[in-house]
């Protein structure tokens, strides 16, 4: 386990293939490559990215990974390198931003990875700790400690982190913005020596249960991390590389040549004509005779079984249909006489205005004339296509 604590132009450094390899870019080394503020004896703290990939490639190699929170925390590259790439150098790419001033620097991180060969970790546990983030675990002290609890309860020669993944990159959630959640951390610790009785412990029947029953496991060992590390019991994985088999099927590779399957025989010209009346008949014929005989059907039900008014009325007693008469009798005629009906148009309905010349219309009556005693309906004068109401006269006058 590597941390530097410092990053310089053309930096060589030497992990192990198959061992946590942490490098920190501290933000504090390259603000004295970006011109200081204008105010002399002012603390500069300028926010600053930092983008690292592959030297003549857009991204990193698949087994490095890379984090920084804000542009005000430090950026650190981990990972675990692969034995593909041991003795071959790997050169990083690492440019920092200044979100400030927009100005760029930009160095080398050279990456010779070594064979671990000689010191094998056949015996690998896998812990999920739930109250963590990826960038507090990659802390030097922070995994020192865990290491140490690991160290309490397997007691092996040989302990090391090998790889550490954050659970979003699992498919995990993203936690909410409460009570400090975490977003849960996996890490990958290898041992030389069997595993202990306290890690064995999660295989049990009655733990087995209780995870599928979403309850917490039993695990004597557990007060050893509690103080510190939540750990998800339910989700320890334990690998014994030492009992692994290859599933998979040795490859014998050939020559390379396919086999002699004969000369090609292309169909004959020759081929028979075929009759598709048969076809024909079974396609659409047979259901078109089917679909022309359920129409005679229903037409003869819907138009030839119909009873008609006249049975119908062979069938009503005669005092119900001299009530029926009688009543659509009086409906007639009350609609023609609500047809022929023509009374004069109310004064509110009345136009203001003359419709042609656009003049105020005067008054029906003058200032002086008495309308306390007028009715609320008056009598309409020189209105075209209106029928004059006729006024009562007084007595005597006939």
């Amino acid at each position: 386990y590597t941390i530097l604590s410092k990053v310089h132009s053309d930096r060589n450094v030497y992990p192990s293939a198959g061992v946590l390899f942490v490098h920190v870019l501290e933000r504090e080394y390259f603000k004295g490559e970006f011109p200081p503020y204008p105010k002399p004896g002012e603390i500069s703290n300028d926010p600053i990215t930092f983008n690292t990939n592959l030297m003549g490639y857009p991204d990193r190699p698949g087994w490095l990974r890379y984090i920084q929170r804000t542009p005000y925390s430090d950026g650190v590259l981990y990972g675990s390198p692969t034995v593909e790439n041991v003795g071959k150098p790997t050169i990083i790419e690492i440019t920092a931003y200044n979100r400030r001033t927009f100005e760029t620097a930009r160095h080398n991180l050279i990456i010779n990875i070594m064979s671990a060969e000689d010191f094998p970790l056949p015996y690998q546990v896998e812990f999920f700790i739930r109250n963590m983030n990826v960038e507090e675990m990659l802390a030097s002290e922070v995994l020192g400690d865990f290491l140490g609890a690991v160290k309490n309860v397997w007691q092996p020669e040989r302990l090391n982190a090998i790889n550490i993944t954050s659970a979003l990159d699992r498919g995990g959630r993203v936690p909410l913005p409460i009570n400090d959640m975490k977003e849960g951390v996996y890490v990958m610790v290898g041992a030389d020596v069997p595993f202990s009785s306290c890690l064995r412990e999660v295989e049990n029947p009655q733990n087995q249960l209780r995870c599928s029953q979403e309850m917490e496991p039993v695990i004597t060992c557990d007060k050893k991390f509690r103080t510190q590390f939540h750990i998800d019991w339910c989700k320890i994985s334990l690998v014994d590389n030492t009992k692994q088999v290859s599933t998979f099927p040795e490859v014998i590779r050939g020559e390379g040549i396919l086999p002699d399957g004969g000369e090609y025989k292309p169909p004959s010209d020759t081929l028979k004509s075929r009759d598709y009346y048969s076809d024909f008949l079974i396609t659409l014929a047979v259901p078109s005779a089917i679909a022309l005989v359920l129409f005679l059907i229903l037409a003869y039900i819907m138009c030839c079984r119909r009873e008609g008014v006249e049975k119908r009325n062979m069938q009503t007693p005669d005092i119900q249909l001299v009530h029926h008469s009688a009543i659509q009798k009086s409906t007639k005629e009350l609609r023609d006489m609500s047809k022929n009906r023509e009374i004069a148009w109310p004064l509110s309905t009345l136009p203001v205005f003359h419709p042609v010349t656009g003049e105020i219309v005067p008054p029906l009556h003058t200032d002086s004339y008495d309308n306390t005693s007028m009715p609320l309906m008056q009598t309409q004068q020189n209105l075209p296509h209106q029928t004059r109401i006729p006024q009562q006269q007084s007595a005597g006058q006939y």
